[in-house]
């Protein structure tokens, strides 16, 4: 159980701090690149969260699943502006 925490927090804190190395990059392409990393961290939260309910470790929370949700369509949104613009 303290392992899939400790996995859930890195995600956690990973999905911003990518957001935030990407945007300081200043360069298009590569802001892109770190948002998609952010996304892949967004992933394996999504599935660490699913696994930690199947297994009991927390409840079933659907406002954690839609939070999840709205980040991921945020970040696509903010992709697919960034394309157009390149």
């Amino acid at each position: 159980m303290y392992m899939l925490l400790l996995k859930i927090r890195r995600c956690a804190v990973s999905i911003p701090s990518n957001i935030a190395e990407g945007f300081m990059r200043k360069n298009t392409k590569e802001y892109i690149q770190f948002l998609h990393i952010a996304l892949g961290s967004l992933g394996e939260l999504d599935t660490q969260v699913e696994l930690s309910i199947r297994i009991g470790f927390i409840k079933e929370e659907q406002n954690l699943n839609e939070n999840i949700t709205t980040i991921r369509k945020q970040l696509y949104g903010l992709i697919r502006v960034l394309k157009e613009k390149l």
